[in-house]
């Protein structure tokens, strides 16, 4: 498992560094002090996961999470409580209060172990012809994959839309994107992956995003990287 840390503070990088060195499993691939550092590092290595700080000169955390191309786990790292929500609302698999707690700490490097998904074991990515069984509480279904318009991600887990249900699945974001065929189920920033067979309306947007309008009604953000990514995907 491939880690890099984002802090500010040398002495705060140090003692991650240090609790993690009984991880045998995890390799840190790169320290970053800053924002700017950390989005080049996270696009060029590519880690599994992002050990990341808030409170930063320039950007914060969420600004890093904004600007990357590529999607890792992130756990936020911090002093501070108040951004809980918000980090969970970026599809955050943990958020550690510094100083870290060795059982927090050990909760969340299972999380990452969990949601990683080796290619052996993904044989064949799940596209429109594909069905799948969802369960939420008592009621259950097989859901045809070219009938669902967008995944919703709720924490840990994603909300999934269909006719007129939206039950929960104890699944990340992150997790479900590995699955699913991308030439159809697009993800769209940290938060929604579309499909795109069901886009009624596209419009440019803010800071060189999209809109997208849903054939259900749903209005959906295209990030300002992705919506560069989808254009790439698509153009002739």
């Amino acid at each position: 498992m491939k880690a890099i840390i984002v802090d500010d503070e040398r002495l705060a990088r140090n003692e991650l560094r240090s609790l993690l060195a009984e991880y045998t499993e995890i390799e840190i691939i790169e320290e970053c002090d800053g924002a700017e550092s950390a989005i080049i590092a996270v696009d060029q290595l590519k880690p599994d996961v992002v050990f990341l700080d808030i409170h930063m000169p320039g950007k914060d955390g969420f600004g890093v999470l904004e600007e990357l191309d590529y999607m890792p786990h992130v756990i936020f790292v911090t002093a501070y409580d108040e951004y809980a929500i918000k980090a969970f609302d970026v599809n955050a698999l943990d958020y550690l209060l510094k100083p870290i707690e060795t059982d927090r700490l050990k909760s969340a490097i299972e999380k990452v172990k969990a949601e990683m998904i080796t290619p052996e074991e993904v044989s064949e990515k799940l596209g429109v012809n594909n069905q799948v069984f969802v369960k939420d509480g008592d009621r259950c279904w097989f859901v045809n994959l070219s009938d669902v318009p967008m995944f919703e991600s709720e924490g840990n887990y994603v909300r999934v839309y269909f006719e007129k249900n939206k039950p929960l699945i104890l699944k990340s974001l992150n997790n479900l994107a590995s699955r699913l065929d991308e030439n159809v189920f697009f993800r769209a920033n940290r938060k929604f992956i579309i499909n795109l067979n069901w886009i009624d309306t596209i419009e440019n947007w803010f800071n060189g995003g999209l809109m997208v309008k849903l054939k259900n009604g749903e209005q959906v953000e295209i990030s300002r990287r992705q919506a560069s990514k989808l254009k790439e995907l698509k153009s002739l």
